[in-house]
Order: structure tokens, then C-alpha cells, then sequence
């Protein structure tokens, strides 16, 4: 190379010589150099040689070029690899600040996040167990709003059959009555009329008596006719009956058997008196009655004197929703809780009503509730919880195998060499140890039955290391 480089030089030197010697006015430029500085004619033949040995450099020399440019590349690549070497040793980034994170962004892109890695060694070393989905029968336990209500049977509105006014009153409200106490006094003229009557007829009928037994022993004595006979026995027939109609009347507007024959007897001031009588035993829970009030029988727009309930035994209406409508039995347990989630009461559905509410859409299931020590009242919300005895076939998996994975409920499923979760729907409240599964599990596919809390701990891992490391 270097004998190359001479030959070259030579060449060059002998080319400028000449063309120095045969330029016009050469000389006297080259004089005109000697003669103001000695030695100046080598150097601008050197400088002419300088610059065509950069022209040849230029041309001829493109190879040399060339090969220092890939010289030039092969140190650039130690560099950059000697750089990168320093990179991994050391646990720094290279010199654009993007090589690491370049390399996580295609980790994540290739591998799946939601991913635990295991072998079956390591699994069950963890105490991973899989099962496969199945579907059980299984009783239901419904948890319904119900509301109390008073047992229509137990409830009575008190009004007066006849026409008269209040001097006594004798019951308030929230008193405890028994069937045939008085609650108040009436003085009604209609009434008096009517005890005159039964009067009057009590009278004609014991004179028909009389009549008819002494026309029997006339007749015996062959002194009066068979025709009289059978008048007197007619007009006692006559006056019974009146006497009969007379105490249906007074039957009619409450008066007792046993008041009838004392109503005979009675003193003339008290003729016009009428009770006013409690139908059931019970509570009074309304008074509407004043004293001195003017009261009208049959008026229909009239509100009762009295309300008297018996709250010892009350109803529970359940409200059935359309889905459950099939399930829920006449004779099905039920317990009812509070608000506060305290029992109050246990029972079973008695009946099931055939109707359908047109406002909330609900079929009531009717359970009668004993309330013998009055805790319970009417119109106080409870929760009814049926067990029902018609049981359904779902898909079930024990409780534990669902855990929240990013706020969403999820089983684990085997995936290639691990496990990955799997979002699911479920039945809330189905059973404390077991979970009705509405989708994101088919029947025979495999889950985790027992350690899905291992797992989602080391998913959690996992995420916290990927997020440490950005």
C-alpha cells in the first residue's frame, strides 16, 4: 500500500514539473517566487501535489473510502453493542432512554396479563384443586318483602240498628272489650215502640191461651161446639205468631234471647233504652260515637261509632314475584324478620292468591301470623323468608370459588400452562355454601374448586411487579 501511495506521489510530481515548465509565464510566476523567497517554488509544487492528491482521493480513491466507512460502521456497532452489554451489566437504559421499556411493551403485547403461570407440580403444591361444573338440585330459599295487615275476620265496625240518641258511652279507644260488652247507651223511641208491641202480643197471646183451654173443657162438658173449639185454638195460633214477628223484629236489631223476657217485666223508663253491644272481642281502635249524637240506622254515609279489631292474630302478605310464582306452595315455612333482621315470627304460607296485582305486577302469598303478645302491627313492612319445597336444577359451584378480580366477580380456568380468571353472573343469596351460576361457566367445563384466593394473590402480584417496573 504504501509503495502504491509512492508511485503515485512520484507521478504526480513529475506530471506538475512539466506542466509548470510548459505553461506560459510559469517561469516568471516561479522566478518572481525564487526571487523574493528561496525554497518557494517546492512548496507550491507541493501544494499544487496536495491538492491532486485529494482530487485522486476524490476518484481513484473511492475504495479507500469506501473501506473506511465500513471500518467506520464496525466500530459504530461495538459501540452501540459494547453500550448495550454496559446496559444489561450495569441495570441502566441505553442512550435514547426508550431500549427497556421498548422491551416490556412487547412482553405485554405477546403474553396476557390476566395469566398465572403453574405448572401441575406447582399447583398442586399451592393446593389447587379443579373441578368440573355441574348442575344440583337444590330447595330455594326466597327472601320477599311482605307487609301486616289485620285478619279481616278479626275486624268489626260497630253501628246502632235503630234510631236514637247517645246518653252513655261507655268505651274508649285502645280499651280491651269482650264480645258482648256495652260500649254505649241509646234512647230510642223506635225501640220503645217495638218493646210495646211485644207487649201487646205477649198479652193477646196469653188470652188466646186462656180462651183455648177454657173452650177445651166446655167442650169436654159437651156445653160448647166443635166450631168454637177450633176458633180458640186458631186465635191462639194468631197470637203467637204476632208475638213471635215481634221478638224477630227485636232480635233483628240486636237484642238478645235472654233480653226478651226481661224487656216483659221491665220498668217504663227503660223501655227506650238500647246497648249498644261489641260484636268480637278486641281492641277498640277507633271511637267515633260522642254524647248527645243523633244516630240513624242504615244510613250508609254515617261512619261507624266503633272500630274493634283483634290484632292477636294478623296476616302477612308476601308479594310473589312472577319468576318465583311456580315455586311458592300453600304449606311452604316461612320466617319473618325485621328491618333489623331480628326474627318475629315463623309460620307457613296458607294460601296462595290466584290474582294478579295491576300495579306492582306481584302475586300475594298469604301466611297467618300469631301476634298473641301484640309486638307485631298492622301495617308494619317484614322480610319473609320461604323455604320452598319445589327445588330447581342450576348450575352450582362452591361459594369460595368466586373472587373479585379487578371489581368483578370471576372463577378461575385452566389456560394452556396456568390459569386465567373468567368473568361470571351468579344468583345472590342462593346458598351460604354453594353458588347458583347464571353465566360465564358451561356445564362440564373445568374450574377452580379451591384456591382461587392463592391464585388472584399471586395475579395481584404479578400486576404490582408489572406496574413497578414502568
Amino acid at each position: 500500500m504504501k509503495r502504491f501511495l509512492l508511485m503515485i506521489f512520484l507521478l504526480n510530481l513529475a506530471i506538475v514539473l512539466t506542466s509548470c515548465g510548459d505553461e506560459p509565464g510559469s517561469s516568471g510566476v516561479g522566478g518572481a517566487v525564487s526571487g523574493d523567497e528561496p525554497g518557494s517554488h517546492d512548496r507550491v509544487a507541493n501544494h499544487q501535489d496536495h491538492k491532486d492528491h485529494d482530487d485522486h482521493k476524490d476518484t481513484s480513491g473511492q475504495r479507500d473510502h469506501d473501506g473506511h466507512d465500513d471500518h467506520k460502521d464496525e466500530d459504530e456497532h461495538k459501540e452501540h453493542s459494547g453500550h448495550s452489554d454496559h446496559k444489561d451489566k450495569d441495570g441502566h437504559k441505553d442512550h435514547d432512554g426508550h431500549g427497556e421499556h421498548r422491551g416490556h411493551s412487547d412482553h405485554g403485547e405477546e403474553g396476557n396479563e390476566d395469566h398465572v403461570e403453574l405448572s401441575a407440580e406447582e399447583a398442586a403444591a399451592a393446593g389447587i384443586v379443579v373441578a368440573e361444573a355441574g348442575r344440583e338440585s337444590l330447595s330455594q330459599t326466597l327472601t320477599l318483602p311482605a307487609e301486616l295487615h289485620l285478619d279481616a275476620d278479626r275486624v268489626a265496625t260497630v253501628t246502632s240498628q235503630v234510631n236514637g240518641r247517645i246518653e252513655r258511652l261507655v268505651a274508649g279507644e285502645g280499651d280491651i272489650v269482650t264480645r258482648g260488652q256495652t260500649l254505649a247507651f241509646l234512647s230510642s223511641r223506635e225501640l220503645a215502640a217495638l218493646v210495646s208491641e211485644l207487649l201487646v202480643a205477649s198479652t193477646a197471646e196469653n188470652l188466646a191461651l186462656a180462651t183455648l183451654r177454657r173452650e177445651e173443657t166446655l167442650y169436654a162438658d159437651r156445653i160448647t161446639s166443635q166450631a168454637d173449639l177450633e176458633a180458640a185454638r186458631a186465635a191462639l195460633a194468631a197470637a203467637r205468631a204476632a208475638h213471635n214477628g215481634i221478638k224477630n223484629k227485636l232480635r233483628a236489631v240486636g237484642i238478645a234471647n235472654s233480653e226478651l223476657g226481661a224487656l216483659a217485666n221491665a220498668d217504663d223508663g227503660t223501655l227506650a233504652t238500647y246497648r249498644i253491644r261489641a260484636p268480637i272481642s278486641g281492641v277498640v281502635a277507633r271511637r267515633a260515637a260522642t254524647l248527645g249524637a243523633t244516630i240513624s240506622a242504615g244510613d250508609q254515609g254515617s261512619e261507624p261509632m266503633f272500630t274493634i279489631v283483634d290484632d292477636s292474630v294478623l296476616w302477612a302478605d308476601i308479594a310473589i314475584y312472577k319468576q318465583d310464582v311456580e315455586i311458592v306452595q300453600a304449606g311452604d315455612p316461612v320466617r319473618l324478620l325485621s328491618v333489623g333482621g331480628k326474627l318475629v315470627g315463623e309460620g307457613q304460607i296458607a294460601t296462595v292468591l290466584p290474582l294478579v296485582d295491576e300495579t306492582s305486577r306481584t302475586v300475594t302469598a298469604r301466611m297467618i301470623v300469631d301476634n298473641g303478645d301484640r309486638k307485631l302491627r298492622p301495617g308494619q313492612f317484614v322480610s319473609a323468608e320461604i323455604e320452598t319445597r319445589v327445588a330447581r336444577e342450576q348450575l352450582f359451584i362452591p361459594s369460595r370459588a368466586i373472587v373479585q378480580v379487578e371489581g368483578r366477580p370471576a372463577v378461575f380456568v385452566p389456560s394452556g400452562d396456568g390459569f386465567e380468571p373468567r368473568p361470571v353472573r351468579f344468583e345472590a343469596g342462593t346458598d351460604a355454601r354453594r353458588t347458583a351460576i347464571l353465566s360465564g361457566l358451561a356445564e362440564g367445563e373445568a374450574y377452580v374448586a379451591q384456591g382461587a384466593f392463592t391464585l388472584k394473590a399471586q395475579l395481584e402480584k404479578d400486576a404490582f411487579g408489572d406496574g413497578h417496573a414502568h
